[in-house]
């Protein structure tokens, strides 16, 4: 698998410059909390680079998908992981960073109903893991990132100097991703989706390789009842504080 260095991946659009030691920060939690919304514009406030962890496992999901490789033959998706290249661009007319499997535009793909259903599965899988974890070291060895996942915080980057867990109540979580959907043209009922999502949380908090936990020194966020500003102002309080710690100054 090919993956191009953060300089090059990324843009966080309009940046602010801190003259503080630059940290490792690793936001996750469970599917619909708002880590990637929030992780985006943390980047953005810090002059940060944001890497979506997220946006490489679903770009893996739909290579496989696309090509009919079965999940379980480990052989296949090692070859498919050799196949595979990820990138990641700032789109300056929609101010959003969007997703490229081997140099097509997969934003809106990945994020479709299907493609999620079947992200848990790819992510569990130890080839897998083990190809995006070393990818996701190789780009935090700059610093000054922001990373969301399921595992940034207890796997990838254990010694972060800051670690966000976020949860929300499921039904919520579903309505959100219901909104999401619909602005997006696509009508899945409620139900379908709040099915979906209480699938993930399972298949992410009991699979076998690096499941989805709070790490011991991580800091909860609920979102459950908070705007994604009030999320977005949080985290960045507690970078900042974090960089003014006398440890890393």
């Amino acid at each position: 698998m090919q993956l191009l260095q953060p300089d090059q991946l990324i843009s966080s659009g309009e940046n602010t410059t801190f003259d503080c030691p630059k940290l490792i920060i690793a936001v996750d939690g469970y599917s619909g909390c708002g880590k990637s919304t929030t992780a985006k514009q943390v980047a953005a406030r810090l002059g940060y680079t944001y890497i979506d962890t997220g946006a490489m496992y679903r770009s893996v999901t739909l290579f496989l998908l696309q090509h009919n490789i079965p999940f379980t033959d480990s052989h296949a998706v090692q070859d498919a992981l050799a196949q595979i290249s990820i990138s990641f661009k700032f789109n300056v007319i929609t101010r959003r960073n969007e997703t490229y499997l081997n140099g097509v535009n997969v934003e809106d793909e990945i994020r479709m109903l299907y493609v999620a259903s079947s992200v848990s599965k790819v992510s569990a899988l130890p080839e897998v893991r083990r190809t995006l974890v070393r990818l996701q070291h190789q780009m935090g060895q700059q610093r000054g990132i922001v990373m969301d996942g399921r595992d940034i915080g207890t796997q990838v980057f254990p010694d972060a100097e800051l670690k966000v867990f976020m949860t929300a109540d499921a039904l919520i979580r579903a309505q959100r991703r219901q909104v999401e959907l619909v602005d997006k043209g696509q009508a899945v009922a409620l139900e379908e989706i709040l099915d979906n999502i209480k699938k993930r949380d399972h298949d992410d908090t009991t699979r076998t390789v690096s499941p989805l936990r709070q790490a011991d020194d991580a800091l909860l966020l609920d979102t459950s009842y908070t705007t994604i500003d009030e999320q977005i102002d949080w985290v960045v309080q507690m970078a900042t504080e974090r960089m003014q710690q006398p440890q890393l100054s």
